[in-house]
Formats: structure tokens, C-alpha cells, sequence
């Protein structure tokens, strides 16, 4: 059974070749002049990973001073979050 949706080629288009350009397809490359994230930016990611990591742990162990707090909960996983942030910005 056709498909009453599809869009039926005209004469004009059948047969003959179109640019990407033409079609809307086309995507141009990045420059190889584009910008790179900064050096400092990769570890500051990583940084925010262990840290965050590392306050949830330490709180699960409570060896935090003030015993177990949610807040060094909340504090580990807006360090994560952030950290994973950033890691969908890196370049």
C-alpha cells in the first residue's frame, strides 16, 4: 500500500544531482581555528568529580565533623552535577 505522506519526486529533481548545499543537508566543517577549552578546565572538572565523590563517602563514614548532615549529601551532588556541567561542555 503507498504511503499517502511521502513525497513524490517531481521531474525536475529526478535523475539530476543536487549539492548538499542545494538540499539543505549540509553541514560545514569547524574551522581548524576553533576554540579548545582552557587547561585549567579538564581539571577542574576531574577535581569536582573526586570532591564530590569524596564528601558523600566521607559522610557515609561520618567522619565529617558534625556527624552525618544532609547537607554534605546536597554538597557532594551539586559538586557532581556540576562536574558532569562542565564535562558536557569540554572541548
Amino acid at each position: 500500500m503507498a504511503d499517502r505522506g511521502a513525497k513524490r519526486r517531481t521531474s525536475k529533481t529526478m535523475g539530476r544531482y543536487m549539492a548538499p548545499e542545494q538540499r539543505g543537508r549540509y553541514t560545514p566543517p569547524r574551522p581548524a581555528t576553533a576554540t579548545h577549552s582552557a587547561h585549567w578546565y579538564g581539571w577542574m572538572l576531574l577535581d569536582l568529580l573526586i570532591f564530590g565523590l569524596l564528601v558523600i563517602v566521607l559522610n557515609y563514614l561520618q567522619v565529617l565533623p558534625g556527624s552525618t548532615s544532609p547537607w554534605y549529601l546536597v554538597l557532594g551532588l551539586v559538586s557532581l552535577f556540576a562536574a558532569f556541567y562542565l564535562a558536557t561542555r569540554y572541548r
